[in-house]
């Protein structure tokens, strides 16, 4: 008898679940299109209201933290052109 009870308990539970489904997941991809889209329409609304630079014209947006630049990279190899 309480296998019965199991199954019959998997099987509501598996049913339930399916017309909730049904229900709530046009709601729920309604609310995650609708967040995608403020992002990405947040991110546009950035773009267009950074100044325009003329062409050629360089900036520079991030300053590094540390001053020191490391001399120990590695060696300077020079090259020359083959005819």
């Amino acid at each position: 008898m309480g296998l019965l009870r199991t199954i019959f308990i998997i099987v509501l539970v598996y049913y339930l679940f399916k017309v909730l489904s049904r229900i709530f997941a046009p709601l729920l991809m309604k609310f995650a299109v609708k967040k995608a889209e403020e992002r990405f329409g947040g991110q546009f609304q950035k773009q267009q209201q950074e100044p325009v630079n003329k062409e050629g014209e360089v900036t520079i947006d991030k300053i590094p933290n540390t001053r020191t630049s490391n001399k120990d990279v590695g060696d300077y190899v020079d090259y020359e052109e083959v005819d």
